[in-house]
């Protein structure tokens, strides 16, 4: 018979304690310009959490801030000192880590749904894209944004890796940005994914980590698109993968579908990982277009992922993200967070 804790954490893994008490929006890790490894998850119970991670097995409550409504992303400056929180009440607010202090720092007319630090050539900026279809660009000495690029639609999804930024919208839209500058439109494209935009991240050149060579997209509809190039001359380079999908037995060609919730590129090798409505992680070659790995089965979906600097530790979190509607909500399943040592299962085949 199977026990609480085979149903909770089937792979095993390495379970933080003192969770969130809602489920997790946004979870990133430290630079490696920290001097510590830090994970941080901010959560729809309106705070976010830092955990020092020593080691596998070894992650210790750090500390904790709050805002008035719930987190939707959360992001770390180049140095590793401050989080940047961007919350449902319209604000982006910076979370200094040495002083534990929060000071305002953006502003929109809707929820703020993305927030993304960049170091360019001739200054230090934050990227806030909103729900008022607004994506702003604020250095943090002034009070007013440098620059606000209007939207077709909402923000669903972006990421930053200077001197690029690609934004997904809620008409799927599919917009790439030039941040060297002042930031311009480099492409717009629809999504070549039926359905609706998800999550976004952008991957590098794994031979110089420096070269910008295209990013990924997931959707809610079980699939990633692999776009291989920023060019837009060379938008033929893309491919997808039915990620998060499961048949139905006994039915032909039918299958259920499930969101791809988060994409991560791991940071030393050519690979990614992917998380999902169907409580499951997994891994793939981008090269070869083949996963690699698939977890078990959780008993919750799982809906943020993120790699350490060094790619050793992939940390992930289980909670209810409402994909079945309200009526499969139980109270009493409580949202979880996990590490697992990861570099060799990442290595491409």
């Amino acid at each position: 018979m199977l026990t609480m804790a085979d149903r909770t954490n089937p792979n095993n893994d390495f379970e933080i304690a003192l969770p969130p008490d809602d489920t997790v929006s946004a979870m990133e890790f430290s630079p490696a310009t920290s001097q510590k490894t830090f994970l941080i998850a901010g959560s729809w119970d309106k705070t976010v959490r830092c955990w020092e991670v020593q080691e596998i097995g070894q992650a210790i409550p750090n500390s904790m801030q709050s805002m008035t409504m719930p987190i939707l992303d959360v992001c770390w400056s180049g140095d590793g000192t401050k989080v940047f929180i961007a919350s449902c009440n319209k604000l982006v607010k910076c979370w200094d880590i040495v002083t534990n202090q929060m000071t305002q720092v953006a502003a929109h007319d809707a929820p703020v749904r993305t927030c993304h630090w960049f170091e360019s050539t001739s200054y230090t900026c934050i990227m806030t894209g909103s729900w008022d279809k607004t994506l702003k660009f604020w250095d943090l000495r002034s009070e007013r944004p440098i620059t606000t690029i209007n939207l077709p639609e909402r923000v669903y999804c972006a990421d930053v890796e200077y001197p690029f930024a690609v934004v997904g919208t809620e008409s799927n839209d599919v917009i790439t940005y030039r941040l060297d500058g002042t930031p311009s439109m480099l492409d717009r494209i629809t999504s070549p994914l039926k359905y609706q935009n998800r999550c976004v991240a952008i991957f590098k050149d794994k031979t110089t980590q420096v070269c910008i060579l295209g990013f990924g997209l997931g959707n809610i509809g079980g699939g990633t698109a692999i776009f291989s190039n920023f060019n837009p001359q060379k938008r033929k380079d893309v491919f997808s993968l039915n990620c998060h999908c499961r048949n139905i037995l006994k039915i032909p060609h039918t299958r259920n579908v499930y969101a791809v919730n988060d994409i991560k590129f791991h940071p030393v090798h050519d690979t990614f990982a992917t998380v999902g409505s169907n409580s499951t992680f997994a891994f793939w070659d981008k090269k070869s277009r083949k996963m690699l790995k698939i977890s078990e089965v959780l008993d919750q979906s799982i809906t943020k992922c993120c790699f350490n600097s060094d790619g050793q530790i992939f940390a992930y979190s289980s909670g209810y993200d409402w994909s079945k509607g309200p009526e499969y909500y139980d109270p009493n399943e409580k949202p979880r967070l996990f590490l697992r040592s990861c570099f060799e299962e990442l290595k491409p085949k």
